[in-house]
């Protein structure tokens, strides 16, 4: 049975990818003053640690593995939950085959054997996760914590190696700082990119079926594991600002690498590429955990073919590993990832939302069921998430129009597929 170190771990591990080795430069062309630029990474911290509290009151109140899938479906039905459900799992497992890319992309340039060889690389990195795991949970736990560790050492050598061996970045002359509506619209680009940034948070929900008390565990991960994120996310920005100016950060699309090269010289290329391998590692690992639990859970509510819900002796959901293992490699071998993502961003935001809803409806529906654990501060605090989530999805049309509107259409087609997998002889495990 799981414990609070493996939620730490795999919320680090789903998280802190590459995006906070990239991201900044464009958060920093938005709002290119210290104090804007560190006040929407504080916010970003702020949304993920509500959520991370009101999924906590969901996970410890329903301890089953799966995700937003299993709130979402309980609250509100077989069909929101369907709809939640499919689309995590293609965006988990498309996200490991996304991130081994990278991991393949980056040892190209340090080992030559590997050199123009990128998707055999992330093939086999996608697969040897799987076939680590597949011998049971427990080396689940060990990996994962392990690969967290080595990443958070990682990260952390590159800040203090900033603020040791780097000099006082000397300021330039001031930038235009946007005023009125125009600086509105930078807070909300700049936030969309920030909260991307820290999507990964929900991690120990997957597992709520295997942790050993919930009530107890649950709470502890998903809040200390936010809390560990927002430091080093932080801590990586404090430094690369200290050897950087603000207006050298603007637009720079990798601005970490360009701190370690001022930092290191030209060793700088080869330590941000270790660094990056290390953090894709983890959260590669992270994805393969999760992906086969979403569509485990969905199995045991009959929206997935049986078969697809046989764990082995060691926990490992068998199946779902293999099918997710095969949506990954699907997208490594056709390079298909990014336009699968930009269809199915609409259901990644919308299914925060309905989570949030989906405390609200079970709190009002059934007030007696046990909850191990309650959210600090509700419904403000939670009311909060929700809305910040309404803002996200309104900005994710607004911004992605075209890609909305195509995966509206999307949502429309996927009810009668959903009607076809809901057909069962008897009413014992339909989804309602």
């Amino acid at each position: 049975m799981l414990g609070a170190a493996f939620g730490v771990a795999v919320i680090i591990g789903n998280t802190i990818g590459v995006g906070i080795l990239r991201t900044p430069g464009s958060i920093a062309a938005h709002l290119p003053t210290p104090f804007l630029f560190l006040a929407v990474w504080i916010i970003g911290g702020l949304y993920a640690l509500l959520g991370a509290i009101s999924y906590a009151e969901l996970g410890a109140m329903i301890p089953q593995s799966g995700g937003p899938y299993v709130f979402v479906r309980r609250a509100l039905g077989g069909y929101a939950g369907f709809v939640v459900g499919w689309s995590d799992w293609i965006s988990t497992a498309g996200s490991a085959a996304a991130i081994a890319m990278v991991i393949g992309e980056y040892l190209g340039a340090l080992v030559p054997v590997a050199q123009g060889r990128g998707p055999a690389v992330a093939s086999g990195v996608v697969c040897a996760f799987a076939a680590l795991y597949w011998r049971g949970i427990r080396w689940g736990d060990r990996g994962q914590q392990f690969l967290s560790l080595i990443k958070a050492l990682a990260l952390a050598i590159l800040v203090i190696a900033c603020f040791v061996l780097g000099s006082p970045a000397r300021q330039t002359a001031p930038v235009a700082v946007p005023a009125g509506v125009a600086l509105a619209t930078a807070i909300v680009l700049a936030l969309q990119g920030v909260i991307y940034t820290y999507d990964g948070w929900a991690g120990m929900t997957y597992f709520s079926g295997e942790v050993r008390d919930p009530g107890r565990d649950i709470p502890r991960a998903m809040v200390g594991g936010v809390l560990f994120v927002i430091a080093i996310y932080l801590l990586i920005n404090l430094a690369v600002m200290y050897v950087l100016p603000i207006s050298r950060m603007a637009g720079d699309p990798f601005v970490a690498g360009t701190a370690a090269t001022t930092v290191f010289g030209p060793a700088g290329d080869t330590v941000i590429r270790t660094i990056m391998i290390v953090s894709a590692l983890g959260a590669v690992s992270a994805c393969q955990l999760m992906a086969p639990r979403i569509i485990l859970a969905m199995s045991r509510d009959r929206l997935m073919p049986a078969k697809v819900g046989e764990v082995n002796e060691g926990g490992t959901p068998t199946v779902a590993t293999l099918a997710s293992t095969g949506v990954a490699l699907t997208f490594i071998a056709t390079g298909t990832f990014d336009k699968a993502l930009a269809l199915i961003a609409f259901f990644f935001v919308a299914g925060y939302l309905l989570s949030f809803v989906s405390l609200f409806v079970l709190r009002l529906r059934e007030p007696g069921t046990p909850r191990p654990y309650r959210v600090w501060g509700y419904p403000w605090t939670t009311g909060i998430a929700l809305v910040g989530s309404v803002a996200f999805l309104v900005g994710q049309c607004v911004g992605d129009t075209r890609n909305s509107l195509w995966s509206l259409l999307l949502l429309g087609a996927s009810y009668p597929l959903y009607r076809v997998v809901n057909r069962i002889p008897s009413d014992q495990g339909r989804a309602k």
